[in-house]
């Protein structure tokens, strides 16, 4: 396999890890792009292991890229929320949609917005260790650290995580449900009805960049969250809507004519929705979906 053949055929893992250490498409291309270039120039002669290389290079060029990204993003209007990666305008008929939510769970928008807690190396080393199943003795070498710093980093970032995941997830099936039982009566302004199916203390988060209208801190309590979609219907604010995915997890999409206008998804525990992450942001939509977007990588 010549040079060319070797860094296409890693390419779906460069950019997926990419992807998860970044949480925007954009900049996990360009990573992946910029490890092409330093691949291509590289002495392959002497390289044993052209896996083990391009991944040592896409994680540490992407920790460059995040350190900055973290310090632009403070200065970010309201909440920010990962760029989608994959978008598709129809639900999967999944032979096993149980095995296909698991999947999609670590790159769900709620799920990388978690990872936003992290310092830089302590998501690198998660990432690394429980995502893509590196042992740390390959972590300690690829980041530089000590294997019992390692070790450190990841329990923490574990911890954190735990912290912020639901207890009990719902199944796939439920999640389903309860998504499209919100999008009807979100679309009909039904305040009663979206209060029953969330959680009494349930975040809605909106990510609108200061381009598009949108909360510019987190919305807490069902109440609060069944007033907003009121009002936004009572003023002509419900857009066609449907489900699909994002990054593999089912997800509202709402249209406003042919372009695509935001995409919403939930997080269930104990049969209610604890959690709304709606990104609307056009710079990270882009301008219409017609299917899963090419090129895209999850795994």
């Amino acid at each position: 396999m010549n040079a060319e053949s070797a860094f296409h055929s890693h390419r779906p893992r460069l950019l997926a890890m990419a992807y998860r250490l970044l949480g925007s498409r954009a900049d996990a291309e360009d990573i992946v792009q910029e490890a092409w270039l330093r691949w291509a120039g590289a002495a392959h002669a002497e390289i044993a292991d052209p896996l083990a290389w391009l991944v040592t290079a896409t994680t540490r060029l992407g920790l460059d890229r995040l350190r900055a990204l973290k310090r632009q993003r403070t200065d970010y209007i309201g909440p920010w929320l990962p760029e989608p990666l994959e978008i598709a305008l129809e639900l999967p008929a999944a032979p096993d949609p149980a095995q296909v939510h698991a999947l999609a769970e670590d790159v769900s928008l709620a799920f990388l917005a978690l990872l936003e807690q992290l310092a830089p190396d302590e998501r690198a080393a998660f990432l690394l260790k429980e995502v893509f199943d590196h042992d740390y003795t390959q972590v300690a070498a690829l980041l530089g650290h000590s294997e019992a710093n390692c070790r450190q980093m990841v329990h923490r970032a574990r911890k954190r995580l735990r912290e912020g995941r639901p207890r009990f997830a719902a199944d796939a099936g439920q999640h389903r449900q309860l998504l499209a039982r919100f999008m009807d009566a979100s679309q009909r302004g039904d305040s009663e009805a979206i209060q029953a199916l969330l959680h009494a203390n349930a975040r809605h988060v909106s990510d609108g960049g200061g381009v598009v209208t949108a909360g510019i801190r987190p919305l807490l309590g069902a109440e609060r969250i069944g007033r907003l979609y009121w009002a936004m219907a009572r003023r002509g604010g419900s857009l066609a809507a449907r489900l699909g995915t994002v990054n593999g997890e089912p997800a509202i999409l709402r249209f406003d004519g042919p372009r695509l206008q935001s995409v919403t998804t939930i997080v269930v525990e104990h049969r209610r929705i604890v959690a709304v992450y709606s990104v609307l942001n056009p710079e990270k939509l882009g301008a219409a979906v017609t299917g899963p977007i090419a090129g895209a990588s999850l795994w």
